[in-house]
């Protein structure tokens, strides 16, 4: 009887490498679901769904994490901008300052009161307003200043301030990017007039749809929200002025007091993935990534880098299943809405051309140190291509 042949085992091929999304919000609900499901069930038994205890309790909640006195719960982000420029007296045909580099609803807010959004550049190494701008930007006609906290950083706040106040403007900030952010000692939300929030659901602190807050330490603002975000009502049925149906409604409200307990240790997450990906980083040339000035606490709701080849680069990582996104690809004064505006390419050099190189990569607290590792990896395989 022959002796049996060792059986030899056949190459098994290399398993598909796992995508790594630019987003999760699954591993987040997986963790919280059922305190997600008991606090809706709560707002069902209730029967209570607009203006209720747990908008009220919302509204408290994120005004002490900015560190203010007041919040008023309303149904977006841009409908939080709007109300905002409008309590603080913008009106048809007045100018409103604002950064170039930014999503569109910071400059379609000052649209919809008939107001002009004036574009100004930013500083290339944080993206947020260059305070240098607001001076040779600034006519008889402005009202307000919007300065935006891009990506989760603040901006400069120090010198955007004194400038505000120097020409007795209402400063607004959008902090749709960076609840939680600190600036000097300080939160964001709490530096200027007022201040607006998102909560949509890509958010640092997000809801299960749309909803957002306008903070503030003014009683006199505070007081001016509640009727316009309610129809102008100053009393039921008794309305002394136009207004919006803008609600937060309790079933987000109940949603995203949940998630606010957990607010500070997915920011804490964050930034621990953040400094893991500049660690990396350091070793690849031509890549940029974010910078976090000295007093500043970023919330990284984006890890944004820069390259010279940013699109190629994009492809390259899509080719390696890791998803990556531009914020944003048309700075807001060459957008077709603001065509009839003038501006032209060349006009604010620092934004376009981060337009061009700019590239967010994965970034969420679940982001596990080995997909971070492979995320650079492949940026590095690119830069020797």
């Amino acid at each position: 009887m022959s002796p049996l042949r060792k059986m030899s085992t056949p190459p098994q091929p290399n398993p598909a490498p796992e995508f790594i999304p630019q987003f999760d919000l699954s591993c987040q609900y997986a963790a919280i679901g059922e305190e997600i499901r008991t606090a809706l069930e709560r707002v069902l038994s209730s029967q209570q769904f607009v203006l209720g205890r747990e908008g009220t309790a919302l509204e408290e909640e994120i005004a002490a994490l900015c560190g203010v006195a007041h919040g008023v719960g309303v149904a977006s982000g841009t409908d939080a901008l709007i109300l905002a420029l409008r309590a603080c007296g913008v009106e048809p045909g007045d100018e409103v300052l604002l950064p170039t580099s930014t999503f569109v609803a910071t400059g379609s807010a000052v649209s919809a009161l008939g107001a002009k959004p004036v574009f100004a550049d930013i500083r290339p190494e944080t993206y947020n307003l260059d305070p240098s701008e607001l001076e040779r930007r600034v006519t008889p006609r402005t009202r307000a200043i919007i300065a935006v906290h891009l990506y989760g950083l603040a901006a400069d706040m120090d010198p955007i301030v004194a400038f505000a106040k120097s020409r007795k403007l209402p400063l607004i900030e959008d902090c749709a990017q960076a609840i939680g952010a600190v600036y000097g000692g300080r939160r964001v939300g709490s530096l200027g007039n007022a201040a607006c929030l998102s909560f949509y659901p890509t958010k640092n602190l997000g809801a299960y749809g749309d909803s957002g807050m306008i903070v503030t330490n003014s009683a006199e603002i505070a007081a001016r929200l509640r009727p316009l975000r309610n129809h102008g009502q100053t009393a039921k049925y008794l309305s002394s002025e136009p207004g919006w149906n803008s609600r937060l409604d309790e079933i987000q409200a109940a949603i995203l007091r949940v998630k606010l307990r957990y607010l500070a240790d997915w920011q804490g997450a964050r930034r621990s993935n953040a400094a893991e990906y500049t660690r990396l980083l350091q070793q690849v040339p031509g890549i940029m990534p974010p910078h976090e000035p000295e007093g500043c606490e970023h919330v990284y709701h984006q890890y944004t880098i820069r390259s010279e080849r940013r699109d190629a680069l994009q492809q390259h990582l899509a080719a390696r299943k890791i998803a990556s996104t531009v914020y944003y690809p048309h700075p807001l004064h060459l957008q077709p809405l603001y065509a009839q505006l003038g501006y032209k390419s060349g006009h604010f050099p620092h934004a376009e051309r981060a337009a061009k190189e700019v590239l967010s990569l994965p970034m969420y607290p679940e982001l596990r140190k080995d997909q971070i590792s492979r995320v650079v990896e492949a940026i590095a395989e690119f830069v020797k291509c």
